[in-house]
């Protein structure tokens, strides 16, 4: 599975921005989607998840700010972020991931880089 991040750049606080993460797996649908984060020397974090049922996950750091969402037509899932903060400057990742009858697999997207001016 190969996933295409797009959608980052440069926006300055308070501002909004849309990710989007396009999946060339005609079998998106079962697939958890989730999109992490990693800012300069912290570690990989999860943003928000959201699985094949729409339920929805999201860290506390980003509730009330952040939306994912997806659209299994286009095989694509979304992190839509509003009221971003300085904070949210990072490189945000795309990953799929479910179950096979044998393990659990998941796939990375390259990242795209977010960042947040004051």
């Amino acid at each position: 599975v190969q996933l295409v991040e797009s959608g980052g750049g440069l926006v300055q606080a308070g501002g909004s921005v849309r990710l989007s993460c396009l999946a060339s797996d005609v079998s998106f649908s079962i697939y958890t989607m989730g999109w992490y984060r990693q800012a300069p020397g912290k570690e990989r974090e999860l943003v928000a998840s959201i699985n094949s049922d729409t339920s929805t996950n999201y860290a506390d750091s980003v509730k009330g700010r952040f939306t994912i969402s997806r659209d299994n037509a286009k095989n694509t899932v979304y992190l839509q972020m509003n009221s971003l903060e300085r904070e949210d400057t990072a490189i945000y990742y795309c990953k799929a991931d479910r179950m096979t009858p044998w393990n659990r697999v998941h796939y990375w997207g390259q990242g795209t880089q977010v960042t947040v001016s004051s």
